[in-house]
């Protein structure tokens, strides 16, 4: 009677570890669902409603170092420099190789720029 309960008992995780896998792979596939959409709204230039999206979604995921990377994009393309630095400074911490990385140096390169010869003396 032990081998028959032991035999059901595994039984019983195999099936959840199965609906576990089942349940991470549809929140994976609505999070890259939900990113691509938000992308495509700062793209089309809504970034006030990109940023609202990504605040929400920050909430509940405050270690997606690519939702303050997007986040970041926003704010960039929005002209808030210091929102963006400091969203993609986020993303940096919490995955030191996120492209916000990139984002960040670009933007710091940017603002460090300036040209000797258009200023007068």
């Amino acid at each position: 009677m032990q081998l028959k309960f032991e035999n059901q008992e595994s039984k019983i995780r195999q099936t959840h570890v199965f609906y576990l896998s089942y349940f991470d792979f549809q929140l994976q596939i609505f999070n890259y669902l939900c990113m691509n959409a938000i992308k495509q709204l700062i793209t089309d230039g809504k970034t006030d409603e990109a940023i609202r999206l990504l605040d929400e979604y920050i909430k509940k995921n405050t270690s997606s170092d690519e939702a303050y990377y997007l986040r970041g994009n926003a704010y960039r393309k929005k002209g808030d420099v210091r929102q963006a630095l400091n969203n993609y400074l986020s993303a940096i911490e919490i995955n030191p190789d996120s492209p916000a990385q990139i984002a960040h140096d670009a933007l710091i390169r940017i603002l460090n720029f300036y040209n000797k010869d258009m200023y007068n003396h």
